[in-house]
């Protein structure tokens, strides 16, 4: 039987001991690797795998003899409880010794567990599992997890307190990550909070999201953006040290100010136009960036980008002659002084 998205999302949390088996495919190995480690941890439990009520079987191994998979589903074990039979990286080429396997399961057997890469809709494996009366097959594939899916790796990371902002910032987030780094940062999160029974925050969020910028470029950026020319010196002098090159700077700021313009500009304002980023801003830098793309308004922000064009064009010309980072230096200047201007 073939199994929805949002089916297969409350199976995986919730497995039917007497089914005779999963197939779980898809071209995203994290995302396929993560499904089955959440279903063959609700089928056998925690300790399922600590009293050998799990059996691995690796696709290669299964090739070369292909009883393996028969003498797991009937191998009886010293402990109780659910047991389970996980071939790895299954293909077609498989369909025979699993369909043979699956024909010769019985209730109480071992549930077999299948994982497999991309499959077509004509695929033998992919077809065995969907046609079976007792088996399913469930396709996972890289669209934006659920808001049920989130909330499952909040619980599973026993994080249930959220503020109202909490959760819009996590979806945006779960779009931009990959599941397992998604996962990784649930657990940061968890760790975060340990014993602080107050809220999750957007700003614990952002404590805990993976860093997307580099921070000292972040400084000389929002000093500029806010007008603080006189600090530009000192910042940029600590840039050229690091090695940071003119060209990088530049794009880095053009980057900064056409975000700030394209929150500044959108029909529904500042606010909801930084809600819209891509990859999502959180917590205290999404809080500066408003204030920012707000106090400039579009037709200064409109200007500002004008400027760094011409410094990027300038910097990329053959002809040109002065200090490149001179050249960013005083683009950012006028940008800062441009920024301190009103109305």
């Amino acid at each position: 039987m073939k199994l929805s998205p949002r089916d297969a999302s409350r199976y995986f949390a919730r497995p039917d001991a007497d089914k005779t088996g999963l197939l779980i495919f898809g071209a995203d190995t994290m995302r396929v690797a993560l499904k089955r480690q959440q279903v063959i941890a609700a089928l056998i439990g925690p300790q399922g795998e600590e009293e050998m009520r799990l059996t691995r079987i690796a696709a290669a191994d299964l090739r070369k003899d292909p009883a393996m998979l028969l003498d797991a589903i009937k191998a009886q074990g010293f402990f109780p409880g659910a047991r389970a039979a996980f071939v790895e990286e299954a293909t077609d080429g498989l369909t025979d010794v699993i369909a043979t396997a699956l024909a010769d399961w019985a209730p109480g057997d071992a549930q077999v567990i299948v994982t497999a890469g991309q499959l077509n809709a004509k695929s033998k494996l992919r077809q065995l599992f969907e046609k079976h009366p007792n088996a399913y097959a469930a396709g996972i594939y890289d669209d934006p997890p659920t808001r049920d899916e989130i909330e499952a790796e909040l619980a599973r990371a026993g994080l249930t307190n959220l503020d109202g902002h909490a959760m819009t910032d996590l979806a945006a987030l779960a779009r931009e990550l990959d599941p397992g780094d998604f996962r990784q940062t649930m657990e940061k999160l968890a760790l975060y909070k340990l014993g602080d029974d107050t809220p999750v925050t957007s700003d614990d969020i952002a404590a805990c999201a993976p860093a997307s910028t580099e921070a000292d470029l972040d400084d000389v950026l929002n000093i500029v953006a806010e007008g603080r020319a006189q600090e530009i010196g000192p910042v940029m002098a600590r840039l050229d040290a690091q090695g940071m090159q003119p060209v990088t700077l530049c794009i880095g700021a053009t980057r900064h100010f056409r975000t700030l313009y394209a929150a500044a500009s959108d029909p529904g304002g500042a606010a909801q136009g930084i809600a819209r980023m891509r990859p999502p801003i959180f917590g205290p830098r999404r809080d500066r960036m408003l204030r920012q793309a707000q106090g400039w308004g579009a037709h200064r922000l409109e200007t500002a980008l004008t400027i760094l064009t011409d410094t990027d064009l300038s910097l990329r010309s053959a002809g040109q002659t002065a200090p490149q980072m001179a050249l960013v230096e005083r683009a950012l200047i006028r940008l800062a002084m441009l920024g301190r201007q009103r109305g």
